[in-house]
């Protein structure tokens, strides 16, 4: 079997892995990244989810590598697109005028901008990417992992490193290394938190997505064959919904009350017009420009006869079996079976929305609808990966409990603070409904700060999370899953890694020595790395 030798090893190219390797390529060390898939990104590109941020992502509340990609996001655009003059001009420029986000995008975009950002340190050999690569096996001594086994196209190769990050979209290198973890609800009891079951169920998961785009173009045909599944997602009515899945009525995910969502493809209303803010009205109601990724009224007449939105809504969560491999739970054709069921459900709701929805003029379904595989990458329409809310999380030194960032809880203006601050974020707690039979738990919370203590595992040396597979709780994980938290886990991961290899200290021992942090510190706000709130309110 192959071998190659690293400093760090970075496993999952995802927002994390991708922020951890070039953090520490940029201090001079030699990494290896590597993706279960063909492209770099995770949730912004092979799971194609435009980024949920919050509302002051545009002036802080972010790393600068991060605000880096997001203006490289930009400028692809005003460089590449034919957008009309006022668009180019706009600062703040959101190319899809999704209501998600203030910087809605198609995902071959950001795989661009990342793959940017990574070439001067691929070209300097600083580091080695390794796509299509999926973790099998490890070599473990105590509690250090000395190697990581690879395997792609049938073939196996083993990476050793001093340092391993696991940027794993599922914390895949935990059960591997054998690292102590926690997956699914932890019981009331365990920590108190107002939100968790009385009995803690490691097999209760968020739902997983399986995204697709689509175009729309009146009064052609792209109607896609009748999924073989159909019927039965046809007929699904979930026990805590108003009505079949496969409708325009749903959960409103803060109230629970049961909203009507409405669909209008390609909306005359000028795209210069919206403006995200998921504090002031989460933007769900109106599907087409929820999550719309490329609007056409931000381009020269002519350019695109069609919006394209992305397909992530109530109708295609799927949580009928954990896609996560669980003792006792589920086994690999439990997994197998859960992905299969999610595929076929997106495709069940692009059937049903092409040959049944509702329309406004009285009318059923929109055949024009174009699923769109050139945006997504894949041959089926559906994204490479599956987007995933919740992973298995360590066992960590500090455990972020939904006390900590509860708006309720800490008032408006409370916080959290930790000593070992090395970030920020803010999102609310935001569960979607899950294999354990929970409908959406919504929770205002306060912007928190992310503890070194949850990137440590309790007992693993060298091993560091950096992704969301740190140190929260099943509930807490609702709001540090998001994009902008996810980089900055990884960026972190990235700089302690690195740190750790010049000093000659372990991540535990930096945490611990006040000297050693306060150095460690210097060293993120150096790199643009905010680790402290202004004062602004929850949400």
């Amino acid at each position: 079997m192959p071998e190659l030798g690293t400093e760090i090893l970075v496993v999952g190219g995802g927002l994390g892995g991708v922020a951890a390797a070039l953090a520490a390529a940029r201090a001079g060390h030699q990494v290896v990244l590597t993706e279960e898939t063909d492209w770099l990104g995770g949730q912004l590109t092979a799971q194609a989810v435009p980024p949920d941020e919050h509302p002051w992502i545009e002036r802080f509340g972010g790393t600068a590598t991060y605000r880096q990609l997001r203006e490289g996001i930009r400028d692809y655009y005003r460089r590449n697109y034919p957008l009309r003059a006022e668009a180019i001009r706009l600062s703040g420029l959101n190319p899809g005028a999704g209501r998600v986000s203030k910087l809605c995008h198609e995902p071959r975009v950001a795989l661009a901008v990342l793959d940017a950002m990574l070439a001067p340190h691929r070209a300097a050999g600083r580091i080695t990417v390794l796509t299509e690569h999926r973790p099998v096996a490890a070599e473990v001594t105590g509690d250090r992992v000395e190697a990581v086994v690879l395997e792609h196209g049938g073939e196996r190769v083993t990476v050793r490193a001093e340092y391993v990050l696991d940027a794993t979209e599922n914390g895949d290198l935990l059960p591997l290394t054998g690292t102590e973890f926690v997956v699914g609800a932890e019981s009331r009891g365990e920590y108190g938190e107002p939100h968790a079951p009385e009995k803690a169920d490691p097999g209760n998961l968020q739902g997983i997505t399986y995204c697709f785009a689509v175009s729309h173009h009146a009064g052609q045909n792209y109607v896609i064959d009748r999924p073989a599944m159909y019927d039965f997602w046809r007929s699904y009515t979930p026990e805590f919904w108003p009505g079949p899945l496969l409708g325009f009525l749903a959960p409103d995910p803060r109230t629970l009350e049961a909203v009507g969502r409405t669909f209008v493809p390609n909306p005359d209303a000028d795209p210069l017009a919206i403006n995200a803010d998921q504090s002031a009205d989460a933007g769900d109601k109106e599907l087409w420009g929820f999550r719309r990724i490329l609007a056409r009224g931000l381009h020269e007449p002519g350019a695109f006869d069609s919006d394209i939105t992305l397909v992530n809504w109530p109708l295609n969560d799927y949580w009928l079996r954990p896609a996560l491999e669980i003792d006792g739970v589920a086994g690999p054709e439990d997994v197998a079976r859960a992905h299969h069921e999610a595929k076929q459900l997106s495709l069940s709701v692009l059937y049903w929305l092409q040959t049944e929805a509702p329309r406004v003029d009285g009318g059923t379904g929109f055949p024009g609808l174009k699923l769109r595989p050139d945006i997504v990458g894949s041959a089926d329409g559906l994204a490479k990966s599956a987007y995933v809310r919740e992973s298995r999380r360590i066992r960590a030194v500090t455990t972020v409990t939904e006390q900590d960032v509860s708006l309720d809880i800490l008032g408006p203006t409370g916080r959290k603070s930790y000593v070992d601050s090395v970030g920020v974020g803010s999102y609310r707690i935001d569960l979607h409904p899950s294999t354990g039979g929970d409908n959406y738990v919504d929770v205002a919370s306060v912007p928190f700060e992310i503890p070194l203590g949850a990137l440590l595992p309790q007992r693993m040396r060298n091993l560091v999370p950096a992704n969301k597979n740190l140190g929260t709780t099943h509930i807490t994980n609702g709001c540090y899953r998001l994009h902008p938290v996810e980089w900055n886990i990884g960026e972190v991961a990235g700089h302690l890694a690195g740190f750790a290899l010049r000093r000659g200290s372990e991540p535990h021992q930096i945490r611990d020595d006040d000297k050693l942090f306060d150095e460690f510190a210097r060293v993120l706000d150096q790199a643009g790395v905010e680790r402290r709130w202004p004062e602004v309110r929850g949400y």
